[in-house]
């Protein structure tokens, strides 16, 4: 413990050094690291102007990748974090013509002719359709901070405006120009509280918790008290992006101004338990609030039987919840969903079952997360036809199928119950989304199923959902590994031409001298074979099991 005071005053102790003296003297500047006349500069949008606006120079930090095992936990893809700025839903008519000429005025050679362009087109600057147009632009920060500048030209530009562009700069770890926002912000008189929680929350994202807890001390230069609220923001930043240690002694290094609660140490067990489901790491901290004479909540008993069930540790599920039980905890649905979920995993769905009727005699009715947290394991160990008898009650109960229920039966489905699946997704008007399609090509190049993952291709396209960068990295990458490099040096000049950057590692990938390509390709065919032969084999098996189910009958 006294190693872990050491570290955390030396962290302190850095930071306080990192802020500089000049910008303790003027509390108007914008506090960079390193703050110099080419922090300023940075600001002037027609120094980056001449480059390519069609592509980002780093892709966004925050990106929604597609799982399963996230299910216990609410996260939502687009707004990661509680200070992501919501877009605005009412641009209007003219936002496709804007977005049009935005791409078209790109190339010009100043930003003067970029905004002299923006003018003469008759369409009229609106906060809605500002904010809209840098919310489709988001991973296209210059065009989006064009969009800006013209919006802020013609006044239509407020807090929402900056909070969402400051949002933008930071996915693309543009921070500096960022902090010139703020410092905008700040001289405007508008509030700039909000604004710096999105800065905290975005350097956490990137992997800089130092610099998301300068900014944290740095709210008083703005003339903002970091209270307790500014303390959770940045504790739930730096354990939502696994930060958790820092998070941990930040919390314990400022114990003396925030003093040591449940709700703190409920944080930092969340970081552990659904963030990184660090199983020894949770009980440490379980005992540390012992030790801290802090008695858990209920939420601390949540997010401790989450954890357990999430690893499959059945006994210390049950006993947890029966400790929270008797301490005068009364369970909530998010601990029951976490039971089934165990309790389907170690294939006992009679006790599973047993679950689903105390919750309705408790007057807490199973829902479709409930529903889902059995489904998904049964999947996953392949027990398709027991999640369908699931399924089919959670339709007796009038609960629709979300996307996490598809989702789940995609794992132990093959290529016509796949298609089956995204049938039903598009009937029921939940997907199929960009995410769904990147874990089916997933699943299907990473058994080298080439044929398969192109045909996945084209259903983006009958299902409307336009490939990303994601998409097209997975699809190239499986296509070569499969030796069918000629298609995948296809797909990857086809996403050149798109916009998106270079990745070096496809392109070593690709440039695998020619005189092996009929090489790979001969081993490409070969393992398609063999997983060929592989499916055919499992539905030889599974003929034969639901002859024997029907014999048994």
């Amino acid at each position: 413990m006294m190693a872990l005071f050491s570290l955390a005053r030396r962290l302190q102790r850095i930071h306080s050094q990192i802020l500089s003296p000049f910008f303790l003297q003027n509390p108007a500047t914008v506090p960079s690291p390193f703050p110099s006349p080419l922090v300023q500069q940075l600001y002037l949008f027609s120094l980056a102007f001449h480059q390519t606006f069609f592509i980002s120079s780093q892709t966004p930090v925050v990106t929604s990748n597609f799982s399963t095992l996230q299910s216990l936990s609410s996260q939502t893809l687009n707004y990661p974090f509680e200070t992501t700025p919501q877009p605005n839903h009412d641009p209007g008519p003219q936002e496709p013509a804007l977005l049009h000429l935005l791409k078209r005025v790109a190339h010009l050679s100043s930003e003067t002719e970029a905004m002299a362009s923006l003018d003469e087109s008759g369409i009229k600057a609106t906060l809605g359709l500002v904010c809209s147009v840098i919310w489709t632009l988001r991973e296209e920060w210059r065009l989006a901070f064009l969009a800006f500048k013209w919006g802020e030209k013609w006044g239509s530009s407020g807090e929402k405006t900056y909070e969402l562009m400051i949002w933008v700069l930071g996915n693309h770890r543009k921070f500096n120009t960022a902090w010139c926002l703020i410092r905008d912000l700040y001289r405007s008189s508008m509030d700039t509280r909000r604004a710096m929680f999105i800065m905290i929350d975005r350097y956490a994202a990137a992997s800089d918790p130092c610099m998301a807890i300068q900014t944290f001390h740095t709210m008083e230069k703005f003339r903002m008290s970091p209270d307790e609220e500014a303390f959770s923001t940045l504790l739930k930043a730096l354990c939502r992006y696994g930060n958790i240690e820092e998070a941990e002694e930040i919390m314990l290094v400022n114990k003396k101004l925030f003093p040591l609660d449940a709700d703190g140490f409920n944080i930092i067990l969340n970081g552990w338990c659904n963030v990184l489901v660090d199983v020894v790491e949770a009980k440490r901290v379980w005992r540390e609030m012992s030790e801290y004479c802090i008695i858990p909540n209920a939420t601390s008993y949540t997010y401790m039987i989450s954890c357990f069930s999430k690893v499959g540790d059945l006994f210390n599920s049950l006993r947890l919840y029966d400790e929270m039980k008797k301490r005068g905890w009364d369970p909530g649905i998010e601990v029951y969903n976490s039971l089934v979920y165990v309790l389907a995993r170690e294939n006992c769905l009679n006790e599973a079952y047993n679950i689903l009727k105390k919750m309705k005699k408790s007057g807490l009715p199973p829902d479709s997360a409930t529903y889902n947290a059995m489904i998904r394991p049964l999947c996953e160990s392949e027990k398709v036809e027991e999640a369908r008898n699931i399924l089919s009650i959670m339709k007796e109960e009038n609960l629709s199928p979300t996307m996490e229920t598809y989702h789940a039966f995609l794992h132990g489905v093959g290529f016509e119950g796949t298609l089956e699946i995204l049938d039903c997704m598009k009937a029921g008007s939940v997907g199929p989304t960009g995410d769904t399609f990147l874990f089916i090509l997933g699943k299907f190049l990473k058994v080298e199923q080439p044929e398969h993952g192109l045909k996945i291709w084209a259903e983006m396209k009958r299902f409307e959902v336009l490939p990303d960068s994601r998409h097209y990295v997975i699809l190239v990458k499986g296509l070569a590994t499969s030796g069918w490099l000629v298609k995948a040096r296809e797909y990857y000049d086809e996403m050149r031409s798109c916009g998106f950057l270079d990745d070096p590692k496809i392109k070593k990938l690709l440039e695998e001298p020619k005189q092996h390509s009929g090489s790979m390709r001969q081993r490409g065919r070969i393992e398609i074979k063999r997983s060929k032969q592989l499916n055919e084999r499992k539905g030889k098996k599974s003929g034969q099991k639901k002859k024997v189910n029907a014999d048994k009958r």
